[in-house]
């Protein structure tokens, strides 16, 4: 069986558009920095046409007196200019990164709301091709490109405006360089927008083929398919790299069409001013300023067209994000059923991440409440989906889940977040204090009431024995938590978010051997007087539970309590009998 990776969607230009405008639209800087852009511009046109007058100046044996004033102009228009220009393009990437931010916000947000099966059809490669290099493809628009094109628009503009104010004739020859220059851009738009979109997809797929390979290293060893594996990763770059050099191909041949353009322009103006001054029409200082307007063109059009291919890759990926913001999240009830107790009913529940393969197969199941079920089962068995169905986070492919009575699509996402917490073997320690961590459950819980969850999971010890207590830092750049620690921090948010069903995935099979006990023992006591569904990792697990249900290919084939299940010589008796002869060895 084969998975297919269905990736998320991409936005179409129009909506792409949109979504850029509504995020720029509200931002006041945008109008201080058109203010400062369009004034240091001015200054800096100027400064032909004064170099212009120096000309003539000197062509007029005028002293040096004359050409004081001038020259202090000059110097003044340059230093306005490389002031204000500066000034401008740091609030347009200001702005710029204020817009990205609020985009960030809003991708991670739509992302928390999806259904975590339509996240995963996706493939994980995907997601974090766009949260990272699709945002820093951006971000780097942002910083160094955005700033750059608005000053060179306004150069270009404002330039073509002095270069008509010398003498029309001279404006209409430098403007024999723009068909072939707007020619250029024409091509280079139709033929790079679908190379760059086709870029990135290829990224994405080469970023799942090596979390695909790297995070189940342990089996392709064991199975001898590193040499299947690498050639996979090795395909998906090379199908990256072969769209990366045709992007490369098309700048090049880009830019040599328009040093092409350029060429024309001066040879144009040139002859236009020759012609001009020889008729006594202009003067030489209006023939050197019109060379040095459109001489002065060259960086800021170069810039400007340069930069459309980072405008295309950004683009590209704004494309990306936004389709990600634009996924309509799942329709939550306004005024959701209330659970009547904290029971669990599962009817003909069934799921299969890929059609016609069921992983749960007709599950029927009533946890009583305040009961303890131990969910045990070989590797591949379904009782991780199984959990992840009564916790709200798969949906059934058919079938009926209750909670107190109330089926999860009628209570929606968050009232289930409400009733039902999980923790699972892989936890997280969130970036911050000890303290924020824990308020993650429950942000108004004050220090004795976190004092008191960390006691009842038996770790109020050593936290008061950090550095800093509760106030030590913890995750990224903090204190490095074991992973029994860990666990006992995320018990410690359930006794906080007080849920009254409670799941616990595994959740103790990373503390080793040395730590099983303390980890049982903190657990057990954060489920007390809660409704329970265990996936035991150990066997110690299911002897101490209400009730053993034992799952096999998706099915149940055995439950009841511990005792008459060992005397029963079904599979759970033989799985004892051989955790406990392992035991005693």
């Amino acid at each position: 069986m084969t998975l297919a990776y269905e990736q998320l969607p991409v936005a179409a230009a129009p909506q792409t558009r949109r979504a850029a405008l509504a995020l720029a639209r509200p931002r006041r800087l945008a109008l201080a920095a058109a203010a400062a852009l369009v004034v240091g511009t001015a200054a800096g046109l100027a400064v032909p046409a004064i170099l212009g007058h120096i000309v003539d100046l000197v062509t007029d044996r005028r002293g040096v007196a004359e050409l004081t004033g001038p020259a202090i102009l000059l110097l003044a228009a340059a230093v306005v200019q490389g002031v204000l220009t500066a000034v401008g393009q740091a609030l347009v990437a200001r702005l710029g990164e204020g817009a990205l931010a609020e985009l960030r916000e809003r991708v991670v947000e739509r992302v928390l709301m999806l259904p975590l099966q339509r996240i995963e059809r996706a493939g994980s490669g995907d997601l974090v091709a766009r949260v990272s290099d699709d945002v820093a493809e951006i971000a780097e628009a942002v910083r160094q490109a955005l700033p750059r094109m608005a000053s060179s628009a306004l150069i270009v503009g404002l330039t073509l405006v002095g270069l008509a104010a010398l003498d029309w004739r001279l404006a209409l020859a430098g403007l024999v360089a723009v068909p072939i220059q707007a020619h250029t851009l024409r091509w280079y738009l139709r033929h790079s927008a679908p190379v760059y979109a086709a870029e990135r997809r290829a990224a994405a797929a080469r970023a799942q083929q090596l979390l695909d390979s790297v995070s189940g290293a342990g089996s392709v060893r064991a199975f001898g398919l590193a040499p299947d594996h690498i050639a996979r990763v090795e395909r998906r770059s090379l199908d990256a790299l072969a769209l990366t050099m045709r992007a490369v191909n098309l700048i090049t041949r880009f830019f040599a069409r328009l040093n092409a353009a350029e060429l024309l322009g001066v040879a144009a103006i040139l002859s236009t001013g020759f012609v001009l001054v020889r008729s006594g029409q202009i003067t030489v200082g209006q023939a050197t300023a019109a060379a040095l307007y459109f001489i002065r063109l060259f960086d800021p059009i170069n810039i400007l067209l340069a930069l459309v291919d980072d405008a295309q890759r950004a683009g590209a990926s704004l494309s990306r994000l936004v389709g990600v913001t634009a996924m309509d999240p799942p329709d939550e009830p306004p005024a959701p059923p209330r659970p009547a107790d904290a029971s669990v009913v599962l009817q003909d529940v069934r799921h299969a991440y890929v059609s016609g393969y069921d992983v749960l197969d007709g599950i029927d199941l009533e946890i009583r409440p305040g009961e303890r079920i131990a969910l045990i089962g070989v590797s591949g068995a379904g009782k991780t989906t199984l959990a992840r169905v009564v916790a709200g986070i798969q949906r059934p492919t058919a079938g009926r889940v209750l909670l107190g009575g109330v089926e999860l699509a009628q209570l929606g996402r968050a009232a289930t977040a409400r009733s039902v917490g999980l923790v699972s073997q892989e936890v997280h320690v969130f970036a911050g204090t000890l303290a924020d961590d824990l308020r993650m459950a429950r942000s108004s819980a004050g220090d004795d009431e976190l004092a008191a969850a960390l006691e009842r999971v038996g770790a109020l010890e050593w936290v008061r024995a950090l550095p800093d207590g509760l106030a030590t830092a913890v995750g990224d750049g903090g204190q490095r938590l074991t992973a029994q620690r860990a666990q006992q921090l995320a018990l410690a948010r359930i006794v906080l978010a007080d849920h009254p069903i409670v799941i616990l995935d595994e959740a103790t099979a990373e503390s080793g051997s040395t730590g099983a006990r303390a980890l049982e023992a903190a657990a057990a006591a954060a489920l007390e007087g809660r409704t329970a569904l265990v996936v035991a990792h150990r066997l110690t697990q299911a002897a101490a539970a209400d009730r053993v249900v034992v799952m096999e290919s998706g099915r149940i084939v055995e439950q009841g309590t511990h005792a008459d299940l060992v005397t029963a010589d079904g599979p759970y008796a033989a799985l004892w009998s051989a955790w406990s002869d392992g035991r005693n060895a």
